[in-house]
């Protein structure tokens, strides 16, 4: 069988990029939103690739009895069952490294925004305030001299640690075991973490043990001087402990590029002065999803032509 003879199932939307590789190289199977799976019997059983972004659960897999490999847009991949997936021999890859760059770039102009409240500034300028009511408030935090804690240090927390250097803070990290060969300080628990830093960046992926690690009990740790910022998964966050953190003062900002039920943002989110907020645009420039939409294809080739991925996830049975 060619490559354009093989089947690949696009459940709902996928980057443009990535359907029109798809389309050129396998016969391509797109479904709508909402009907992911509504497929008659004989097409799923032509299927032996998916393309997806980050959804396809264990019944959805179940459904497809001939499916070999399964290709994520993101490097997160929550919405994919991929130890299902493993349990039936599949599979499944997702797009690390491609996105390190942007994401990491993003999460330093985030926290200066939040720090400095520069959109706010020019939403002042913009509505000719400055002009009317004279110059803009001081910003009443600074980025000096903070100490600057990760939770999180994989590809893209290495990468943000490195462009926080040149700002002269210092840097300390938790993850479940220390990395070798990285100048910055270990911190065995979360909650340690969050008592001996004043900024907390948050670069975690969505399991069953960080669903809402982000808690009051951290927060509180943080302290009056505390900026949180997220650009993990929303899902780490416990939200209403977040809102009432930062409006009654037990920490001082934060700065927010996902959610924990996007695109749906708490109302009460709208009205705080002290929050900056991103929807989920870390990864969203037209070169990183560009490279991102490669990847997807490159590895559903990879494998029908060769019998191998380029960035398999550690869960599945097969290593590139």
């Amino acid at each position: 069988m060619t490559e354009s003879q093989t089947t690949v199932l696009v459940p709902g939307r996928i980057h443009p990029r990535a359907l029109e590789r798809l389309k050129s190289a396998f016969t391509v199977i797109q479904t709508d939103p909402g009907a992911e799976m509504a497929l008659s019997e004989d097409d799923k059983a032509k299927i032996t690739g998916v393309a997806t972004t980050n959804r396809m659960p264990a019944h959805w897999i179940g459904e497809l009895p001939n499916l070999k490999v399964i290709s994520n847009f993101g490097v997160g991949y929550d919405g994919v069952d991929a130890a299902f997936a493993a349990s039936r021999g599949i599979i499944v890859t997702h797009t690390p490294d491609v996105l390190n760059d942007e994401v990491a770039d993003t999460t330093i102009g985030l926290l200066i925004n939040t720090v400095r409240r520069l959109p706010v500034a020019e939403t002042y300028l913009r509505g000719g305030r400055w002009e009317k009511e004279g110059a803009f408030a001081l910003s009443p935090l600074s980025l000096k001299n903070r100490h600057v804690g990760l939770l999180g240090l994989g590809r893209i927390g290495i990468e943000i640690a490195r462009r926080l250097e040149p700002f002269k803070v210092k840097i300390s990290y938790h993850t479940r075991n220390p990395r070798e060969g990285v100048p910055y300080t270990y911190v065995p628990t979360l909650i340690e973490l969050a008592q001996s830093v004043d900024t907390l960046i948050s670069i975690i992926p969505a399991t069953p043990e960080t669903h809402k690690i982000i808690n009051a009990d951290v927060l509180s740790a943080l302290g009056s001087n505390g900026v949180f910022i997220n650009v993990g998964r929303g899902t780490s966050v416990d939200e209403d402990a977040l809102m009432a953190a930062l409006k009654s003062g037990t920490i001082a900002a934060a700065g927010l590029d996902v959610f924990y039920d996007e695109p749906r943002i708490p109302a009460g989110f709208f009205d705080l002065p002290n929050l900056s907020m991103l929807p989920h645009v870390a990864s969203a420039s037209v070169p990183t999803r560009n490279d991102m939409a490669d990847l997807v294809v490159n590895n559903l080739i990879g494998w029908f032509r060769d019998g191998k991925v380029l960035t398999p996830v550690p869960e599945t049975p097969v290593k590139g």
